[in-house]
């Protein structure tokens, strides 16, 4: 028992850990712009280089069906990645990640379903 259920643990890690990505952009110069249009929300993005290493990344996430748009702005350094998730858009994944001076932006919208589907395997 204690084994399957720490196979199902590691394996629902596994999988929130590299998610099958519905949507990807690709930004390879400042101020160029990039969109994700999977789910619940439009999102653009760019980037400007500031001090250092660093790149200002802006995202602005937009709800389809109407209301006040959201917008996240971080900074990357060369190899650095991130994900998370919006308030009140949970089911969505949205991913960042820096090589050189290229940004990859991808989303999966469809997460909550796999890990509950995991959940539910005997």
């Amino acid at each position: 028992m204690i084994r399957r259920t720490l196979g199902a643990s590691l394996l629902a890690t596994l999988l929130v850990a590299t998610p099958a990505l519905a949507e990807e952009t690709n930004i390879g110069h400042p101020i160029e712009a990039g969109g994700l249009h999977e789910g619940r929300l439009d999102m653009v993005v760019y980037y400007v280089p500031v001090e250092g290493d660093l790149l200002e990344v802006t995202a602005t996430f937009a709800p389809k069906g109407g209301g006040d748009p959201q917008r996240v702005v971080m900074g990357l350094a060369d190899r650095d990645s991130v994900a998370f998730s919006l308030p009140g858009y949970q089911d969505s994944l949205y991913a960042f990640s820096r090589s050189g001076e290229e940004v990859t932006v991808a989303t999966e919208t469809d997460m909550r379903q796999r890990v509950d589907a995991l959940r539910r395997r005997p």
